[in-house]
């Protein structure tokens, strides 16, 4: 196992990681945990710039005379999941819960972040960009929008997650095409309210929705080639709360997920298509409002080959996977990595359960793991 992690300290992840697990806050509402963790850094000695893209954070070191420059990008929002592990830091805001590890993506960045600025083993710039709102796609586009890579220019930029059903405190690196761009679309459909022993005074848009969310399994079946990836998953459906009482409209929140240009383009055709043709059917109106245009997360061939030979000298052959897994799970990183090259990989947690889960658990063993994994590449990087 790497030197590097002998010397990190648990106690300060441990007191970083639960204070942030305890107090979680929404993608882009963030105002409190950006305060917290900028506080942090900035007393390690980094120059730090906050509300870049609204809640981003990023702060900057320099050592030597190197004019070279690497980021290193960290997530700090929560999901709106109520918790249902009975751990001693739960989350304690009601319907808000960090299950997805953001907490500890910080944390690792956050340690890291200290060791670099006490040994300034590096020659160049390291660039520690910790971003808000990941689950929503909003945070990555905002904080490219609020001129991250003119402002704290970078060689490239790197990004890691931690995901159950990959073992324990291994690193998985995949080049090219890693995660699957998604568009999270919410569909409205409109009929005409009425009490539910009368349905013939009314059009009744619960039944449209649920043809509609039917035929919408149709796309990926009927349409995408087998030897590709794509899912229309419908998350939520939101109509009337009474037994008795035929809604007034319906609600549907879907995750549009595909992994080529191709097939993104005719999945959302098809549903913009089966959308206004199954309302119409039931004598219903519709209307789609749809959310950040999803990106397929790209990973450098170059980069993640360099990035999982550091891994290998830092922690040894049987620690690093590479090439590793795909997922059809997303990640607004992509959008910086449209931008500016580099790669995102994956450190095992263990047999959890997966994140999105009520009942998923952070495995606070990976921490200096992963604050160690970034410590390498910078060092590694900025030679």
């Amino acid at each position: 196992m790497n030197a590097i992690v002998n010397e990190l300290d648990r106690a300060s992840m441990k007191e970083w990681f639960e204070h942030m697990h305890r107090t979680p806050e929404l993608s882009m509402q963030e105002e409190k945990t950006a305060k917290y963790i900028a506080g942090i850094v900035r007393g390690f000695g980094y120059e730090v710039e906050e509300g870049v893209g609204k809640y981003g954070i990023v702060a900057s070191l320099k050592a030597g005379d190197g004019d070279s420059a690497i980021g290193l990008r960290a997530d700090f929002d929560a999901l709106p999941i109520e918790e249902v592990n009975a751990l001693p830091y739960k989350s304690g805001v009601a319907g808000v819960a960090h299950l997805c590890g953001h907490d500890g993506h910080t944390t690792m960045l956050l340690r890291a972040a200290k060791y670099l600025a006490e040994k300034k083993n590096f020659n160049g710039t390291v660039r520690l960009i910790f971003q808000p709102g990941e689950e929503t796609m909003q945070g990555g586009p905002a904080m490219i929008e609020d001129g991250l890579f003119e402002r704290f220019p970078v060689d490239a930029v790197f990004g890691m997650h931690n995901m159950p059903g990959l073992a324990l405190g291994k690193l998985y690196f995949t080049p090219g095409e890693a995660m699957a761009a998604v568009d999270n679309w919410e569909v409205e459909i409109t009929g005409k309210g009425g009490h539910g022993a009368m349905p013939e005074l009314s059009i009744d848009p619960v039944v449209a929705g649920s043809s509609l969310v039917m035929a919408l399994q149709s796309i990926v079946a009927r349409n995408v080639s087998p030897a590709n990836r794509a899912v229309v998953t419908v998350g939520a459906f939101l109509a009337g709360n009474a037994g008795n009482v035929i809604a007034y409209s319906a609600i549907l929140r879907l995750s549009i997920r595909t992994t080529t240009p191709e097939d993104r383009a005719m999945v959302l055709y098809n549903v913009r298509r089966l959308v206004s043709t199954q309302a119409e059917a039931f004598g219903c109106t519709s209307e789609i409002r749809e959310g950040v245009p999803g990106a397929v997360l790209v990973n450098d061939t170059a980069e993640t080959d360099k990035a999982a030979e550091i891994a290998r000298h830092a922690f040894g052959e049987d620690q690093v996977i590479h090439p590793g897994p795909t997922y059809l799970g997303s990640e607004d990183f992509a959008f910086m990595l449209q931008k500016q090259k580099g790669t995102y990989c994956f450190l095992g947690n263990g047999d959890t359960k997966m994140v999105h889960h009520p009942e998923f658990v952070f495995n606070q063993d990976i921490l200096p793991i992963g604050a160690a994994y970034w410590v390498a590449l910078a060092e590694g990087h900025l030679r």
